[in-house]
């Protein structure tokens, strides 16, 4: 029996039932575009990290803009070595903490609350939801070009498009890294805000697997 399935700790629909259970944050802000990563997509993006690409276990993963940790958590339950979570907001890395403390992966767990420009170091995998740019023009690309210099391995979403995709691609190949996979997957939004007129919409979104610019040096 192979590494990768000795380890395989948790199955997929465990995991997100597991996720499901994370609190999201308590009061989100919309010029910041605090959407929680649904937990279905999480464990999507996670086994697929995981387990078809090998950038999940027993390595050093970080996840930028972490919110309430949905992502690190889920890394660190598929049995990451260990794991950072960064958001600017304090409400969010106190719920992350608590969640983390609650899903049982504390110790393998580390938060900081702070900017992602001053975090520095090298990781074998960066994971974020950044912010798509609605609310606050050109805000994923200050994520886009941070991790490229964290991290071997990227795993980003982003909205779809044919226009996005070709904007997207050109940045990231103008910064040092490299596109090897575009996942399209759907994400269900719930109304969270004042201008939401649905109860729930549905947008259709890119994970971007690339590989940064310390790729094959850690």
């Amino acid at each position: 029996m192979g590494g990768n399935a000795q380890k395989r700790l948790v199955r997929k629909r465990d995991l997100e039932r597991i996720l499901s259970q994370i609190e999201p944050h308590p009061t989100p802000k919309a010029y910041l575009e605090q959407y929680t990563t649904p937990s279905n997509v999480a464990a999507e993006t996670l086994y697929l990290a995981a387990y078809v690409n090998d950038d999940i276990i027993d390595k050093t993963v970080i996840e930028l803009g972490c919110g309430t940790g949905r992502l690190a958590i889920g890394a660190a339950l598929l049995g990451a070595k260990e794991v950072v979570g960064v958001d600017l907001e304090g409400v969010s890395v106190s719920v992350a903490q608590k969640n983390a403390e609650k899903i049982g992966v504390k110790e393998k767990m580390h938060w900081i609350t702070a900017d992602i420009n001053v975090i520095n170091g090298a990781f074998d995998t960066v994971l974020q939801n950044p912010p798509f740019g609605v609310q606050r023009k050109r805000a994923d690309r200050r994520f886009i070009n941070k991790s490229l210099e964290l991290g071997s391995i990227i795993y980003s979403f982003h909205k779809a498009g044919e226009s996005n995709r070709k904007f997207i691609k050109r940045f990231i190949e103008e910064h040092g890294g490299k596109i090897s996979t575009i996942f399209p997957l759907e994400m269900e939004i719930p109304r969270m805000f004042k201008f939401h007129t649905k109860k729930k919409k549905i947008i259709q979104v890119d994970l971007y697997r690339i590989e940064g610019k310390v790729y094959d040096r850690i």
